[in-house]
């Protein structure tokens, strides 16, 4: 039986590319970018690529990227894309938890819940998080953001999606959120590319800084930092707090 997350992205790849939340990918890249010192000779595997938003904007910009997802339809819209603005990017079907790459990269990014956080299991989240740190070379980089534990702690789920819900396609309700699991069990609401509306049940997971911490120290990784997610702006100086709905995590092996 498929899970909510193939579900969702069956047939969902214009659409998604209208949501509120994919609008800012260039000052997300321009972060990507100073991190790595705007080193072009390095190369990028862009883990949950989507629509491939961050992989088209990092070779217009002359990166050499692989983007990977499990969707067909994603990973279709993504060619198209990428044959319109001109650029040769390497667009893979795999699944996260078992990629076939071993220190081939430099940087793994993996933004806006690109696979981790939405996996049914803590175990299968970790297998992601495995798989990517196999997929870098020795000193590589792995930059990613995942949802703040600390947010719901402090709002209502339900209230927040609410708020966002008139500024796109799709929506969360009933949201419950289990503090035993800290998983936010709801009902996803959207329109597919064919204007019909569909719901499922879906959860995913919230982590808290401490958790990916540790998570990271015991997959050998040296340098961790973990900072507030702005849409668009992501920033060093941005220190997370409980107001964050996702945070970003910088980690060097």
């Amino acid at each position: 039986m498929k899970q909510w997350y193939e579900l969702l992205f069956e047939n969902y790849a214009r659409k998604y590319d209208q949501e509120c939340f994919v609008h800012g990918t260039a000052g997300e890249c321009d972060f990507i970018e100073k991190e790595i010192a705007y080193d072009k000779s390095l190369k990028i595997i862009d883990i949950g690529c989507g629509t491939g938003r961050h992989s088209i904007e990092l070779a217009k910009r002359g990166y050499h990227i692989t983007g990977i997802d499990l969707s067909d339809a994603q990973l279709k819209r993504a060619k198209e894309k990428a044959a319109e603005q001109g650029v040769q990017i390497v667009f893979e079907k795999h699944d996260a938890r078992d990629l076939p790459f071993k220190n081939e990269f430099d940087l793994a990014i993996m933004l806006c819940e690109g696979g981790f956080s939405l996996m049914e299991t803590d175990e299968m989240n970790f297998e992601i998080l495995k798989n990517a740190t196999k997929a870098l070379k020795n000193n590589g980089k792995l930059i990613f953001t995942t949802l703040n534990g600390l947010f719901p702690l402090y709002h209502s789920l339900e209230e927040f999606y609410a708020d966002a819900g008139g500024n796109g396609n799709s929506t969360c309700r009933s949201n419950t959120f289990d503090l035993m699991t800290f998983r936010d069990h709801n009902t996803t609401i959207f329109e597919d590319d064919d204007g019909n509306k569909m719901e499922l049940k879906s959860n995913e997971r919230y982590y808290v800084p401490c958790e990916i911490t540790w998570l990271l120290k015991t997959l050998g990784y040296r340098k961790i930092d973990i900072f507030g997610a702005k849409l668009g702006a992501y920033s060093r100086n941005d220190k997370l707090t409980t107001e964050d709905f996702e945070m970003l995590v910088v980690s060097q092996k």
